[in-house]
């Protein structure tokens, strides 16, 4: 078995591939939100601790997908139309940059274009799903929970730092 490996022009070793790997290290605190983890490896940096040791886990993920809206024809066609403006608009002003003495004519030919085949496409796409899924929705990937973790040798310093933040938040609260 023979494995292809890429050199780059600033080193003559060979490149290895970057894989999946499992997090290493001790857990030196655990928080609700991302937010609160970053925060935590912020207030670490501030303190010199030695960041580079640090890894944000966030544990039990979550695809959650949050539904923002009721899908339409005049939703989608409008939508296109306004994409499709944008876009034309823009082929519109390159085409007249180079076609001297036009005019304006280019550019009203650029934005009808790009409005008539946008609104097109997004009613042949929207047609396609058959009323399956008429609803606009932004997806995210979550955690339960976010463990910071640190080498072994940073552990105890580290749950100092972390413990103090507490503290403190918990003062000024």
């Amino acid at each position: 078995m023979t494995q292809a490996f890429t050199q780059t022009a600033f080193t003559n070793a060979p490149a290895r591939p970057q894989l999946p790997t499992l997090p290493t290290g001790w857990p030196i605190g655990s928080y609700t939100s991302y937010e609160e983890a970053q925060r935590a490896v912020d207030h670490l940096a501030d303190n010199d601790f030695p960041v580079a040791e640090v890894t944000i886990v966030g544990v039990e993920p979550m695809l959650v997908e949050r539904v923002a809206g009721k899908l339409s024809w005049g939703r989608v066609l409008g939508s296109a139309a306004l994409s499709g403006a944008w876009f034309g608009l823009f082929v519109g002003l390159l085409l007249s940059m180079f076609s001297a003495g036009a005019g304006v004519l280019p550019i009203l030919i650029g934005l009808v274009a790009g409005v008539a085949f946008s609104m097109v496409f997004a009613a042949v796409s929207y047609g396609a799903t058959r009323g399956r899924r008429d609803f606009v929705s932004h997806s995210q990937l979550v955690a339960r929970r976010y463990d910071v973790l640190t080498q072994p040798r940073s552990a105890e310093r580290g749950r100092e730092l972390l413990a103090n933040l507490a503290a403190r938040t918990a003062f000024t609260q």
